[in-house]
Protein backbone atom coordinates (compact mmCIF):
# COMPACT_ATOMS: atom_id res chain seq x y z
CA UNK A 1 0.00 0.00 0.00
CA UNK A 2 1.28 3.30 -0.89
CA UNK A 3 0.62 6.10 2.15
CA UNK A 4 0.79 9.93 1.69
CA UNK A 5 2.76 11.57 4.40
CA UNK A 6 2.31 15.22 4.78
CA UNK A 7 5.32 17.50 5.22
CA UNK A 8 4.79 18.09 8.98
CA UNK A 9 5.14 14.36 9.14
CA UNK A 10 7.59 13.44 7.64
CA UNK A 11 10.69 11.46 9.65
CA UNK A 12 13.11 13.27 8.24
CA UNK A 13 16.12 11.08 9.84
CA UNK A 14 14.52 8.15 8.02
CA UNK A 15 13.18 9.78 5.03
CA UNK A 16 17.18 11.07 4.38
CA UNK A 17 18.68 7.68 5.18
CA UNK A 18 16.39 5.58 1.77
CA UNK A 19 17.59 8.57 -0.03
CA UNK A 20 21.17 7.86 0.86
CA UNK A 21 20.86 4.16 0.90
CA UNK A 22 18.84 4.31 -2.73
CA UNK A 23 19.92 3.06 -5.60
CA UNK A 24 18.82 5.81 -8.09
CA UNK A 25 20.43 8.60 -4.78
CA UNK A 26 19.92 11.90 -6.22
CA UNK A 27 21.32 15.11 -4.45
CA UNK A 28 17.77 16.61 -5.62
CA UNK A 29 15.96 14.02 -3.42
CA UNK A 30 17.68 15.03 0.23
CA UNK A 31 15.08 17.06 2.34
CA UNK A 32 17.77 19.76 2.85
CA UNK A 33 17.74 20.09 -0.46
CA UNK A 34 14.06 20.27 -1.21
CA UNK A 35 14.08 23.06 1.45
CA UNK A 36 15.29 25.21 -0.09
CA UNK A 37 14.35 25.25 -3.49
CA UNK A 38 10.66 24.99 -2.49
CA UNK A 39 7.87 26.03 -0.55
CA UNK A 40 6.71 22.60 0.56
CA UNK A 41 7.10 18.80 -0.17
CA UNK A 42 5.66 15.82 0.87
CA UNK A 43 5.99 12.07 0.33
CA UNK A 44 4.24 9.23 -1.01
CA UNK A 45 6.08 5.74 0.75
CA UNK A 46 5.26 2.07 1.07
CA UNK A 47 6.65 0.35 4.42
CA UNK A 48 8.48 2.38 6.73
CA UNK A 49 10.61 4.71 4.79
CA UNK A 50 11.46 1.38 2.20
CA UNK A 51 10.07 3.10 -0.60
CA UNK A 52 9.89 7.00 -0.92
CA UNK A 53 8.66 9.08 -3.78
CA UNK A 54 8.94 13.44 -2.19
CA UNK A 55 6.12 15.59 -4.01
CA UNK A 56 6.99 18.99 -4.21
CA UNK A 57 3.69 20.98 -4.70
CA UNK A 58 2.11 24.51 -4.53
CA UNK A 59 -1.12 25.86 -4.51
CA UNK A 60 -2.71 28.18 -7.05
CA UNK A 61 -6.48 28.97 -6.72
CA UNK A 62 -7.21 26.69 -3.92
CA UNK A 63 -5.91 24.18 -6.04
CA UNK A 64 -3.14 21.81 -5.22
CA UNK A 65 0.08 20.85 -7.77
CA UNK A 66 2.73 19.01 -8.65
CA UNK A 67 5.91 20.89 -10.25
CA UNK A 68 9.27 20.62 -10.63
CA UNK A 69 11.11 23.13 -8.74
CA UNK A 70 14.76 25.44 -9.93
CA UNK A 71 17.76 23.43 -9.62
CA UNK A 72 15.95 20.13 -9.73
CA UNK A 73 16.70 17.88 -12.65
CA UNK A 74 15.09 14.39 -11.20
CA UNK A 75 13.07 12.96 -8.21
CA UNK A 76 10.97 10.12 -8.82
CA UNK A 77 10.88 6.69 -6.59
CA UNK A 78 13.95 6.01 -4.27
CA UNK A 79 14.89 2.44 -2.44
CA UNK A 80 17.80 0.18 -1.58
CA UNK A 81 15.83 -1.54 -3.77
CA UNK A 82 15.64 -2.19 -7.56
CA UNK A 83 12.07 -0.73 -7.85
CA UNK A 84 9.97 -3.14 -10.72
CA UNK A 85 8.27 -1.33 -13.80
CA UNK A 86 4.88 -2.45 -11.98
CA UNK A 87 6.09 -0.82 -9.29
CA UNK A 88 6.91 2.68 -10.82
CA UNK A 89 3.30 2.38 -13.02
CA UNK A 90 1.66 2.25 -9.30
CA UNK A 91 3.64 5.15 -8.06
CA UNK A 92 2.63 6.83 -11.10
CA UNK A 93 -0.79 6.62 -11.07
CA UNK A 94 -1.00 6.56 -7.57
CA UNK A 95 0.62 10.49 -8.11
CA UNK A 96 -1.77 11.38 -11.04
CA UNK A 97 -4.88 10.05 -9.11
CA UNK A 98 -4.31 12.49 -6.65
CA UNK A 99 -3.21 15.62 -8.35
CA UNK A 100 -4.98 16.89 -11.79
CA UNK A 101 -1.94 18.75 -12.53
CA UNK A 102 1.69 17.18 -12.47
CA UNK A 103 4.73 18.33 -14.19
CA UNK A 104 7.36 15.75 -12.78
CA UNK A 105 10.81 14.57 -13.58
CA UNK A 106 10.79 10.25 -12.52
CA UNK A 107 15.09 9.17 -12.42
CA UNK A 108 16.22 6.74 -14.27
CA UNK A 109 15.85 4.04 -12.07
CA UNK A 110 12.18 4.02 -12.31
CA UNK A 111 11.58 2.34 -15.88
CA UNK A 112 8.15 3.77 -16.97
CA UNK A 113 6.92 3.97 -20.44
CA UNK A 114 3.72 4.92 -21.90
CA UNK A 115 2.10 7.68 -24.11
CA UNK A 116 2.26 10.78 -21.33
CA UNK A 117 5.68 9.74 -20.65
CA UNK A 118 8.73 11.88 -22.15
CA UNK A 119 12.23 10.71 -22.54
CA UNK A 120 14.87 13.13 -21.64
CA UNK A 121 18.61 12.95 -21.98
CA UNK A 122 21.29 13.21 -19.00
CA UNK A 123 25.31 12.51 -19.58
CA UNK A 124 27.05 10.84 -16.27
CA UNK A 125 31.03 10.26 -15.96
CA UNK A 126 31.40 7.48 -13.75
CA UNK A 127 34.93 9.13 -11.68
CA UNK A 128 36.91 5.85 -12.38
CA UNK A 129 40.58 5.41 -13.12
CA UNK A 130 43.70 7.47 -13.55
CA UNK A 131 42.77 10.97 -15.03
CA UNK A 132 44.96 9.83 -18.00
CA UNK A 133 42.42 6.75 -18.32
CA UNK A 134 39.50 9.08 -18.74
CA UNK A 135 41.39 11.68 -20.61
CA UNK A 136 41.44 8.90 -23.57
CA UNK A 137 37.95 8.80 -23.56
CA UNK A 138 37.64 12.05 -24.65
CA UNK A 139 36.98 13.32 -27.96
CA UNK A 140 39.49 14.95 -30.44
CA UNK A 141 38.52 18.69 -29.44
CA UNK A 142 38.48 18.15 -25.42
CA UNK A 143 41.57 16.42 -25.44
CA UNK A 144 43.03 19.39 -27.70
CA UNK A 145 41.38 21.80 -24.85
CA UNK A 146 42.56 20.01 -22.04
CA UNK A 147 46.24 20.21 -23.26
CA UNK A 148 46.28 23.87 -23.27
CA UNK A 149 48.39 25.25 -20.42
CA UNK A 150 46.40 27.33 -18.20
CA UNK A 151 49.00 28.17 -15.28
CA UNK A 152 48.73 31.71 -15.22
CA UNK A 153 44.71 30.83 -13.68
CA UNK A 154 44.19 31.09 -9.99
CA UNK A 155 41.09 28.71 -9.06
CA UNK A 156 39.56 29.48 -5.99
CA UNK A 157 37.59 26.14 -4.64
CA UNK A 158 36.13 27.77 -1.50
CA UNK A 159 34.89 30.91 -3.40
CA UNK A 160 32.64 33.61 -3.33
CA UNK A 161 28.89 33.29 -3.57
CA UNK A 162 28.22 37.03 -3.69
CA UNK A 163 31.12 37.30 -6.48
CA UNK A 164 30.33 34.21 -8.50
CA UNK A 165 26.52 35.60 -8.47
CA UNK A 166 27.67 39.32 -9.42
CA UNK A 167 29.62 38.12 -12.30
CA UNK A 168 26.83 35.74 -13.47
CA UNK A 169 24.39 38.30 -14.13
CA UNK A 170 26.96 40.48 -15.86
CA UNK A 171 27.85 38.13 -18.53
CA UNK A 172 25.53 38.07 -21.11
CA UNK A 173 23.80 34.96 -22.08
CA UNK A 174 21.09 33.22 -24.47
CA UNK A 175 19.09 32.69 -21.70
CA UNK A 176 17.51 34.00 -18.62
CA UNK A 177 16.90 32.49 -15.04
CA UNK A 178 14.31 34.04 -13.17
CA UNK A 179 15.57 35.69 -9.99
CA UNK A 180 13.06 33.63 -7.91
CA UNK A 181 15.42 30.80 -9.05
CA UNK A 182 18.74 33.13 -8.67
CA UNK A 183 17.56 33.74 -4.49
CA UNK A 184 16.50 29.80 -4.44
CA UNK A 185 19.98 28.63 -5.77
CA UNK A 186 21.76 31.28 -3.85
CA UNK A 187 19.88 29.97 -0.48
CA UNK A 188 20.83 26.28 -1.28
CA UNK A 189 24.63 27.28 -1.33
CA UNK A 190 24.28 29.57 1.84
CA UNK A 191 22.63 27.32 4.13
CA UNK A 192 24.44 23.58 2.78
CA UNK A 193 28.13 24.60 2.44
CA UNK A 194 28.92 21.28 2.92
CA UNK A 195 27.23 19.97 0.06
CA UNK A 196 26.97 22.85 -2.03
CA UNK A 197 30.03 24.70 -3.22
CA UNK A 198 31.51 27.42 -5.62
CA UNK A 199 34.29 27.46 -7.38
CA UNK A 200 35.80 30.88 -8.95
CA UNK A 201 38.36 31.39 -11.44
CA UNK A 202 40.55 34.50 -11.93
CA UNK A 203 43.72 35.38 -13.34
CA UNK A 204 45.52 38.75 -13.28
CA UNK A 205 42.42 40.52 -14.55
CA UNK A 206 40.15 39.26 -12.10
CA UNK A 207 37.21 37.21 -12.53
CA UNK A 208 37.17 34.79 -15.66
CA UNK A 209 34.37 32.13 -14.77
CA UNK A 210 33.37 29.15 -12.19
CA UNK A 211 30.60 26.65 -11.10
CA UNK A 212 28.20 26.11 -8.96
CA UNK A 213 28.30 22.16 -8.31
CA UNK A 214 26.79 19.45 -5.30
CA UNK A 215 27.87 16.81 -3.67
CA UNK A 216 26.72 13.59 -1.98
CA UNK A 217 27.86 10.25 -1.21
CA UNK A 218 27.28 9.00 -4.64
CA UNK A 219 27.10 11.98 -7.40
CA UNK A 220 28.77 15.14 -8.14
CA UNK A 221 26.07 17.48 -9.47
CA UNK A 222 26.74 19.94 -11.85
CA UNK A 223 24.62 22.94 -10.81
CA UNK A 224 25.62 26.23 -12.66
CA UNK A 225 28.76 27.49 -14.75
CA UNK A 226 29.59 30.70 -15.42
CA UNK A 227 31.90 31.98 -18.13
CA UNK A 228 31.82 34.65 -21.42
CA UNK A 229 32.65 33.71 -24.71
CA UNK A 230 35.99 34.47 -24.62
CA UNK A 231 36.74 32.58 -21.45
CA UNK A 232 34.92 29.56 -23.54
CA UNK A 233 37.34 29.96 -26.65
CA UNK A 234 40.05 30.02 -23.81
CA UNK A 235 38.53 26.83 -22.31
CA UNK A 236 38.67 27.43 -18.87
CA UNK A 237 35.22 25.48 -18.71
CA UNK A 238 37.31 22.64 -19.77
CA UNK A 239 39.98 23.38 -17.01
CA UNK A 240 37.06 23.94 -14.32
CA UNK A 241 35.87 20.48 -15.17
CA UNK A 242 38.70 18.62 -15.35
CA UNK A 243 39.78 19.98 -11.85
CA UNK A 244 36.49 19.18 -10.72
CA UNK A 245 37.11 15.17 -12.21
CA UNK A 246 40.67 14.91 -11.13
CA UNK A 247 39.41 16.20 -7.60
CA UNK A 248 37.01 13.21 -7.04
CA UNK A 249 38.90 10.11 -8.88
CA UNK A 250 38.30 6.71 -7.19
CA UNK A 251 35.70 7.81 -4.41
CA UNK A 252 33.07 5.96 -5.76
CA UNK A 253 31.63 8.69 -7.65
CA UNK A 254 29.76 9.86 -11.06
CA UNK A 255 30.19 13.40 -12.47
CA UNK A 256 26.50 14.19 -13.07
CA UNK A 257 26.48 16.92 -15.74
CA UNK A 258 22.47 17.19 -16.01
CA UNK A 259 21.85 16.80 -19.46
CA UNK A 260 20.74 19.71 -21.77
CA UNK A 261 18.09 19.27 -24.87
CA UNK A 262 20.66 22.08 -26.29
CA UNK A 263 22.61 19.99 -28.58
CA UNK A 264 25.33 22.39 -28.30
CA UNK A 265 25.78 21.81 -24.52
CA UNK A 266 24.53 18.30 -25.06
CA UNK A 267 27.42 17.68 -27.35
CA UNK A 268 30.27 19.44 -24.87
CA UNK A 269 29.15 16.87 -22.09
CA UNK A 270 29.32 13.93 -24.52
CA UNK A 271 32.89 15.07 -25.29
CA UNK A 272 34.34 14.38 -22.03
CA UNK A 273 33.21 10.88 -22.69
CA UNK A 274 30.14 10.69 -20.70
CA UNK A 275 27.62 8.19 -20.91
CA UNK A 276 23.95 8.88 -21.70
CA UNK A 277 21.60 8.06 -19.20
CA UNK A 278 17.86 8.34 -19.77
CA UNK A 279 15.27 9.61 -17.27
CA UNK A 280 11.39 10.53 -17.39
CA UNK A 281 8.93 13.34 -17.56
CA UNK A 282 5.74 13.36 -16.60
CA UNK A 283 2.71 15.56 -17.49
CA UNK A 284 -0.76 15.66 -16.40
CA UNK A 285 -3.19 18.66 -17.03
CA UNK A 286 -6.52 18.27 -15.31
CA UNK A 287 -8.82 15.57 -15.84
CA UNK A 288 -6.77 13.71 -18.26
CA UNK A 289 -6.59 9.98 -17.70
CA UNK A 290 -3.49 8.48 -15.69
Amino acid sequence: MINYIFHNQIDRARYDACIENSISCRTYAYSWYLDAVCETWDVFMTGNYEVVMPVPKRKKYGLSYVFTPSWVQQLGIFSSRDISTEESRLFKETLASKFHWIDYHFNSGNLISDGQITVKKNYVLPLNGEFRDLLRNYNKNRKRASSVSLDHLVLDKEGSLEVFIKNYHAIEKPYKIEEDSMKKLMTLAQRNPQHVHIWNVFDDNGFRGGLIWAKDSKRITYLLPVANEKAKNENIPTFVINELIKDHLNQGLVLDFEGSMISGVANFYKSFGADEENYYYFKKRFFNHA
